[in-house]
């Protein structure tokens, strides 16, 4: 764990399609272990459309704009943070790494952990693609299967199975530059879905088999837990944009009053109501008819859900996953998509709460915070990337982490 002194501040920077969101915090000095949130902040972005970067001087601005805010806030100064990788050239692969283990005494070591481990990273990927994160889902030690943790116990031949994530390499360059240009130096760099995990899922959900949906602007990050492990991960180039952008077409309206009809008045499974809906607008009166509202919506987010169960189904997990799915991101906040997700992905489903956490948690309890929340816990857990190590390489060095993490959480 980097900087335990209660003065560190932890920083997790959300780069969103529609927002930069930035929270900060400090270990609790009665209790090490929780953080206490003592400042946030938040930009609109401008230089992004469905999680990658078009405008590299946008982003950096925005990136700027939100830190300036959380060091107002905080009364600290703020140089890095976990920031995540966000677009649908994420995908995962599933790969197994085997290595010998020649050791006299034949104890499996860490060192051979991350042998084994670093094996299962050596696949065929695209000039370019690159790793970004790498989850042990289970090791094996001479046909012994399901073994959680192989450190200890003594065998020849050790294998692990193992979930790895990638990413476009242009797209991370481009986010690179902007992170640069905001001066923001990264510890480390995660999935938004993974860092919305770790703020709002309890140890037994994680443990049971649960997927979550974090429907941003432009994106749907999900992740499915299970066995405490990383499953499956995705990110779908689908998000309220996309409700506002329908809402906008099948009501023949602006972009803004589309997005104030979709905040006031878009919920699911309203009871259809014959009667008009007013939106004011720099004081220009719109009119609407609230059953097309309705409609429209449910229509966007039924699609959106479907392409979830199809993630789901390729893992074999469609209507199985006992923890069910939690939501969050901003379109977490349309009246009654707990319900709606129910009866789409047949499973039980709600909105996420954040874990409990000290401080200013007014905010940050809003399911938007959700991500920035997360990557800030990362950052306290996990071990920062190195210094100079340069190109890909330095992301080589958080593959291992994020498993140790979530086993630590297990506890």
């Amino acid at each position: 764990m980097h900087g335990s002194s209660a003065t560190t501040p932890f920083v997790g920077l959300d780069i969103g399609t529609s927002t930069v969101r930035c929270v900060v915090g400090v270990s609790d000095p009665n209790n090490p272990s929780k953080l206490s949130i003592v400042g946030h902040g938040s930009a609109p972005n401008l230089g992004m459309r469905k999680g990658i970067v078009v405008h590299i001087e946008e982003v950096a601005e925005a990136i700027a704009k939100a830190l300036t805010e959380a060091e107002r806030l905080s009364g600290m100064r703020l140089t890095g943070g976990t920031v995540n990788v966000n677009g649908s050239h994420v995908s995962g692969l599933n790969s197994k790494g085997v290595i010998a283990i020649s050791a006299a005494n034949r104890e499996i070591t860490q060192e051979d952990r991350l042998r084994v481990e670093e094996a299962a990273t050596i696949v065929n990927l695209p000039s370019n693609r690159e790793i970004i994160q790498v989850f042990a889902q289970n090791y094996r030690l001479d046909g012994q299967d399901n073994i959680k943790d192989p450190v200890g116990m003594h065998g020849v031949r050790l294998e692990v199975d193992t979930h790895i994530v990638t990413a476009a390499t242009p797209n991370l360059r481009n986010l690179d530059m902007a992170l640069d240009k905001g001066q923001v130096t990264v510890h480390n760099r995660t999935l938004s879905s993974l860092a919305a995990a770790e703020a709002v899922l309890q140890r037994q959900q994680k443990e049971a088999g649960t997927v979550l949906v974090d429907i941003g602007a432009g994106t749907t990050n999900l992740v499915v837990l299970e066995d405490g492990e990383v499953q499956h991960v995705a990110v779908l180039p689908v998000g309220g944009q996309h409700i506002t952008n329908d809402l906008a077409i099948g009501l023949r309206t602006d972009l803004d009053v589309a997005e104030a009809v979709k905040v006031q008045h878009a919920g699911l499974h309203q009871k259809p109501v014959k009667r008009d809906i007013r939106v004011k607008i720099q004081g220009q009166d719109h009119i609407f008819k609230a059953e097309d509202i309705a409609m429209i919506t449910e229509a966007r987010v039924e699609e959106l859900f479907e392409i979830v169960n199809k993630e789901l189904a390729k893992i074999h997990r469609a209507h199985k996953l006992p923890g069910g799915a939690v939501i969050v991101g901003g379109t977490a906040k349309l009246p009654g998509i707990a319900e709606f997700a129910k009866e789409q992905l047949q499973l039980a489903a709600r909105v996420g709460k954040l874990q409990p956490l000290s401080g200013l948690i007014d905010t940050v309890a809003d399911p938007v915070y959700s991500t920035a929340v997360g990557l800030m816990l990362l950052d306290m857990l996990l071990i920062p990337e190195v210094e100079g190590a340069g190109g890909s390489k330095a992301g080589d060095r958080t593959l291992h982490f994020v498993d140790s993490l979530l086993r630590r959480f297990k506890r």
